[in-house]
């Protein structure tokens, strides 16, 4: 049986003035605590007195691997017992070396520290450094903060070490503090006891011996400790509330570790901290009740080393471990002498050992193995460890202010400009390229020889983004206060906080505030996302800063988050409208989808956005502002449509030109005398559907056909009523093979590349297909053909055009064929969850099959996009044909286009519209007027735009997961067509 019965017994024997020690967290880890009795008994027994007393010193020393080196450092464990050793900088081999040499000479192992506030790298070359305390304070996520820790851990395990002189605890509460300042967490208390609490238990966690400093407390000073002794002049309800807090909450928390520093603080004692027994005995062993190792801060610093026998005082004061003190031999002799005279008695420096001796057998120094050098760098430095940096950085991003609501960029407005005040272009150019990549920006390098060029230059700019990169930044203050008060003026601080104190003028007047802390690329990327709506900011600041912003200053810019809206603004009831939620809810209940998201504007303005449910119905993953779904046919009018309309806007063609008079495999056809027109209204007489598929099945490797009516060995697979498929079959490997390559490019599924020519024959099952009369018949076919006629009109494939047409310049970031191409897996909604002919989910693929055979890219079907994105496109034809500040489309085609209407159908020139004299057949709500236009998609999409009451209404979901043929209980139920009627019914004027 595990006993815990001998600590139970030493913490009765440590009750001090009748209060019960804290018992540290690491010594409640040990297990069997017999076994821990038994091994530092065996050591006490084996030790002379002076023997003990080395125990409780930790010696420095440079890791240099030379004979004096190691000569010195085994006197230093053979003939003063030393319990510990701090190595003061150099490299990770020389030290690992020397650390094996030293516990190869001693009888008790040593305990190796170190002191690394912010990683291995404070003191080892080729080592990960973490961001610095000040930074972290930034970061909201403890949880970050707690990795970090136990990282670190790891790290020092790696290399022999057993105690890290960290985290500092100390306020930063003074901006004239010469030593602390950004080695602290931060100015507020609390915020900074929560980093100390989370980074020390995730130290302790992997193992190592966290120990906190310095206390009673160092940030309120203006004088540093290794030069003299700063005075800590405050009464104890500040000192309560400010300097001790951080430490009380660690304590708290079973911290193993405390440092004192070499501080005065009359209040608590009338010696310095580190020789006080009223800091120590009194403060943090009384009242604190502390029972871990209390540690002295380097002996050798000028704040006491002037100090007499003062390591002796050091003890006396309640201390139980020397750090670095000056002379070894002396002070240890000293303390010897102290204990002859009495000043120290015996029973203390055993007591002492004894805590050290568990200390060491709680960090499993019971016994001590061999460091293995080799591959240490690779071990130390993992992609994990980096990964975990670059995530802390990326969490202290601080926006502190958007006040024009710069984030994210409206892309569909012209006219940035980027001005980089840096060293040199290298620095600047990731966060200039990540921009780049998503909309044009006119860069400009700042250059202090001609700033009048640069003011004339960025004065027709629309808006500007300054990027600081150099601290020297006073030169420009002149040119961006006047930018400022100009026009929209985003500045990006990628340097130390400090530097936007040297022009509180120009951050008072700036539209957005950002502080990035660093230039390191991937923050640069970082901060570019934020402005691009692709990335997650939540910092806040640790400090105050210019007189401007508070500690804990910042905002939240979260791309997933809804906008903002206020119905009543522009005349609808937003009571009414949260009807909606309740008919989303209810649509989940009743299977018609897994989730969807439902966006409404009026007048430009988002009135209703929100999302609901998740990506599929037992799924965890809830659907954001972000996810992209597969549109179905509402590619036909946010792709298809709008390349024609742009064509047919330059005068490329006329509504009744002959689609044979663009694309000639259509003459000598039955289809040679369709027009555009025709199309558009589906009339050309096209069948609605044609299984193209098929051509590329070996019908061979089915046993039996296909599909049956009823089910058999061979026919599993249910479709629909009375339709069963056979799944073994395989495909023809001259139209399909399972590996990429240059003859077979067309992604279809994970593992299903088509060739290259099979668009080929998509286009001529098409030719070859019967037309059956001209009256109205819905087919995809219609919009097959005029993907097929923009590309030879433009010479462009339709994907790349519309990007660079609309897409792009428009700021439609989330809108693409092929989107895996572009986007995570995760951030796209599954559209099935097995498909017959691809043999699996659906997930960034699209599920229309005419579609995924012509590779995704296709007139009738394969685009993805958000609801923002399609809101926006709607709004554009809103608008007619504006976006931003860019005309798209002329007036004269928007208005042709959205108004003009088929005679024998409700059809419009490629819209849908509603049904006024059949509105039980309609797809939109009876309250929808006769110029609503729009469309809707298979997989439970619509867009829908009212000209008479300036509305878009998007919808979103996909309602075929998990099978492409369940039951349609979006249309069943009328979900659709019910929130579009609350949200007519909200209209108050």
């Amino acid at each position: 049986m595990i006993k815990r019965s001998w600590w139970s017994l030493v913490l009765c024997c440590l009750m001090i003035n009748g209060i019960w020690a804290q018992e540290p967290a690491l010594l409640k880890q040990i297990q069997d605590t017999e076994a821990c009795r038994k091994w530092v008994d065996k050591q006490m027994e084996r030790m002379t007195l002076k023997q003990k007393v080395g125990q409780l010193f930790v010696y420095t020393l440079q890791p240099a691997t030379n004979q004096y080196t190691k000569n010195v450092l085994r006197k230093a464990v053979e003939d003063y017992a030393i319990g510990g050793l701090l190595f003061t900088g150099g490299e990770v081999g020389k030290q690992v070396q020397l650390t094996n040499f030293a516990q190869s000479c001693a009888s008790v192992p040593l305990m190796i520290t170190f002191d690394g506030e912010w990683g291995l790298g404070m003191r080892l070359k080729n080592t990960p450094s973490f961001p610095y305390n000040r930074v972290l304070g930034c970061v909201q996520n403890d949880s970050l903060i707690y990795a970090y820790g136990k990282e670190v851990a790891r790290q020092c395990r790696l290399i022999g070490v057993q105690v890290n002189f960290a985290p500092v605890a100390d306020v930063d509460n003074n901006p004239n503090n010469p030593v602390i300042n950004t080695r602290s967490f931060g100015s507020e208390a609390r915020r900074v006891a929560d980093k100390v609490v989370a980074y020390a238990t995730g130290l302790e966690s992997g193992g190592v011996l966290a120990v906190c400093k310095h206390f009673p407390g160092h940030g309120d000073t203006e004088i540093d400790s290794h030069k003299a002794l700063p005075e800590l002049n405050f009464d104890r309800l500040r000192l309560d509330s400010v300097e001790l807090y951080p430490f009380k909450k660690a304590i708290e928390a079973g911290v193993g570790g405390v440092m004192v520093g070499h501080l005065h603080a009359p209040t608590l004692g009338d010696k310095p901290a580190s020789i006080s027994q009223g800091v120590i005995m009194r403060t943090l062993i009384d009242e604190l009740r502390f029972y871990g190792l209390v540690v002295t801060d380097a002996l050798e610093m000028k704040g006491i080393a002037g100090h007499e026998d003062v390591c002796a005082q050091a003890l006396i004061a309640g201390n139980d471990v020397l750090l670095a003190p000056r002379n070894l031999k002396k002070e240890i002799d000293g303390v010897m002498t102290a204990i002859k005279k009495g000043n120290l008695s015996e029973e203390e420096i055993d007591r002492k050992c004894r805590k050290v001796l568990m200390f060491k057998y709680a960090l499993g120094l019971s016994s001590c193995q061999k460091i293995p050098a080799e591959g240490l760098e690779e071990k130390i430095n993992t992609p994990e460890a980096l990964a975990l940096q670059q995530n802390l950085s990326k969490a202290a991003v601080t926006v502190l202010k958007d006040s024009l609501a710069l984030l994210p960029l409206d892309l569909s407005v012209s006219g940035t400009a980027l001005l980089s005040v840096s060293p040199s272009l290298s620095e600047a150019y990731p966060f200039y390229h990540q921009l780049r990549e998503e909309f044009p920006v006119n860069w400009l390098h700042a250059n202090v020889d001609s700033l009048e060029a640069i003011g004339a230059r960025l004065r027709p700019a629309q808006r500007v983004l300054v990027a600081l990169h150099a601290a020297e930044i006073e030169p420009y203050a002149p040119l961006l206060e006047s930018l400022a008060a100009d026009k929209p003026l985003a500045l990006v601080c990628f340097g130390d906080m400090k530097i936007l104190e040297k022009i509180p003028a120009v951050v008072r007047h700036a539209s957005t505030v950002i502080l990035a802390h660093t230039d390191a690329d991937y923050v640069q990327r970082q901060v570019a996302d934020l402005f691009l709506g692709n990335a997650y900011a939540d910092g806040r600041l640790s400090i105050p800063l210019a007189g401007l912003f508070k500690a804990g200053d910042g905002i939240t810019v979260d791309p997933d988050a809804p906008r903002k809206y206020a119905p009543e603004e522009v005349g609808m009831d937003a009571s009414i409208l949260a009807r909606i939620d309740s008919i989303a809810d209810e649509g989940i209940k009743l299977g018609a989808y897994p989730g969807c998201h439902v966006m409404i504007l009026r007048g430009g303005l988002p009135v209703y956005n929100k999302c609901f449910g998740n990506y599929t119905y037992e799924g965890i993953t809830p659907v954001k502002e972000n996810s992209l779904y597969d549109l179905a046919s509402l590619t036909k009018v946010t792709a298809t449509l709008l390349a024609v309309m742009k064509l047919y806007d330059e005068g490329k063609f006329g509504l009744t030109d002959r689609v044979s008079d663009y694309l000639p495999v259509l003459k000598k056809t039955d289809k040679s005398r369709l027009t555009i027109q025709d199309l558009l209204f589906h009339e050309s007489g096209l069948p609605a559907y044609l299984p193209f598929y098929e051509e590329a099945i070996d019908m061979k490797s089915c046993k039996g056909e296909l599909f049956r009516k009823k089910p058999d060995k061979n026919h599993t697979l249910k479709l629909a009523e009375n339709v069963y498929a056979c799944e073994d079959f395989r495909y023809k490997p001259e139209w399909v093979s399972r590996i990429p390559s240059a003859d077979y490019p067309l992604q279809v599924a994970d593992s299903l590349f088509l060739n290259k020519e099979f668009c080929r024959e998509v286009v001529k099952q098409i030719v070859e297909a019967p037309l059956k009369g001209k009256s109205y018949r819905y087919s995809c076919l219609n919009f097959m053909l005029l993907k097929e006629m923009v590309e030879k009109i433009t010479g462009t494939p339709m994907d790349v055009y519309l990007d660079s047409v609309f897409y792009a310049p428009m700021g439609l970031r989330h809108t693409a064929f092929q989107p895996l191409r572009k986007f995570k897996k995760e951030q796209i909604v599954p559209s099935v969850e097995k498909d017959l002919l691809r043999g699996g989910p659906l997930q960034g693929f699209v599920q229309d099959e005419a579609a995924a055979f012509m590779g995704g890219v296709s007139g009738n079907a394969g685009l993805f996009s958000t609801a923002h994105d399609v809101a926006r496109i709607a709004q554009m034809w809103l608008d007619k044909g504006i976006c931003g500040d860019r005309r798209y489309l002329s007036r004269a085609t928007c208005e042709l286009f959205t108004t003009l209407k088929s005679r024998s159908s409700r059809r419009g020139l490629g819209f849908d519209k509603p049904d006024v004299e059949h509105p039980e057949n309609s797809p939109c709500t009876p309250e929808a007027p006769a110029s609503v236009f729009g469309h809707t998609g298979y997989t439970g999409t619509c867009v829908w735009v009212d000209p008479d009451n300036e509305l878009v209404f998007v919808f979103l979901s996909n309602r075929t997961y998990p099978s492409a043929l369940n039951p349609n209980n979006l249309v069943k139920y009328n979900i659709r067509t019910r929130m579009q009627q609350a949200m007519y019914q909200s209209i108050m004027y």
